[in-house]
């Protein structure tokens, strides 16, 4: 997996590309996302729209990330899930967790 940060503002967009998948994908998540919350970034956009593959490793930091920007109180978002990653945030009923966002604009009003 591949990562790119874009601080647009207040708002810090994670690029993401490849695969999130056990001992590749979700180490490098988990290392991007705690680099933000050290930096004191809080408000964190994860774009999803180039990634193409997603185990339960990565569904697992996915939730761990979320879970420790808001002990940082920080606000981690997702941006644009590729179809198969969407279908799995739907399976597993995550939609009910995160705020996803389709478009770009509206995710960085959000914050």
């Amino acid at each position: 997996m591949k990562t790119k940060v874009r601080n647009i503002g207040k708002v810090s967009v994670l690029d993401l590309t490849g695969k999130i998948t056990i001992g590749e994908g979700d180490v490098i998540l988990r290392e991007e996302v705690n680099k933000l919350l050290e930096a004191d970034r809080k408000s964190i956009l994860l774009n999803l729209n180039s990634v193409n593959y997603m185990d339960s490793a990565g569904i697992g930091e996915l939730v761990a990330c979320f879970k420790r920007s808001a002990e940082a109180g920080a606000k981690l978002k997702l941006l644009n899930p590729s179809g198969r990653v969407s279908d799995l945030l739907s399976l597993t009923r995550l939609q009910q967790v995160f705020e996803i966002f389709s478009d770009e604009k509206e995710a960085l009003v959000s914050f």
